[in-house]
């Protein structure tokens, strides 16, 4: 069976390491040049430190992030395993504070895995109210022609079965 795998970008990944890093790097100078207090220096080594971190774990990680076939399409992130072309009647994007995801419209409600406190409730009713569905396909670390791509998903979700792999094979030809 034919899929189209996408991967993070390096590069963007490599954007959110490179400020971490050298405010890392001016800490570790605060520490050892300064005569005064060294506190601010190792705050903000460990604050960016683990930044840093995160970021090298997304720069190591080479699994694919979002795999798109004929049954149906899957996001890592969201941990949901594979959603049926059957289930999406609609895709649409959004862009909050610069980060794009392609918000899915499924046939009945999503749920989110029941996780119990305050700030994952406030945050399903935050999403509710700014009129958002709950399933994002997030791109953030994906370098990837958004737009493309979720007409991609909307031409998927509305295509015969048998017309998928066509649509696939077509898609593959022109990315390759």
């Amino acid at each position: 069976m034919k899929e189209i795998k996408l991967y993070k970008s390096p590069l963007k990944v490599f954007k959110l390491v490179l400020p971490c890093l050298s405010i890392v790097l001016f800490g570790i100078c605060l520490i050892t040049f300064t005569d005064g207090p060294t506190w601010p220096g190792w705050l903000s080594v460990c604050f960016f430190g683990i930044g840093c971190l995160a970021g090298s774990f997304h720069l190591l990680d080479r699994r694919p992030q979002i795999i798109i076939n004929a049954e149906g399409i899957c996001d890592q992130t969201n941990k949901k395993g594979l959603i049926s072309w059957i289930r999406i009647k609609d895709a649409y994007l959004t862009n909050i504070q610069g980060q794009t995801n392609i918000r899915l419209v499924l046939d009945e409600p999503f749920t989110y895995s029941p996780r119990t406190g305050k700030p994952y409730k406030d945050l399903k009713n935050n999403t509710k109210e700014m009129g958002l569905q709950e399933l994002p396909i997030r791109l953030r670390f994906i370098k990837v022609d958004e737009l493309r791509l979720m007409e991609f998903i909307v031409a998927m979700a509305k295509a015969e079965s048998g017309k998928r792999e066509e649509l696939l094979k077509t898609l593959l030809n022109t990315t390759h």
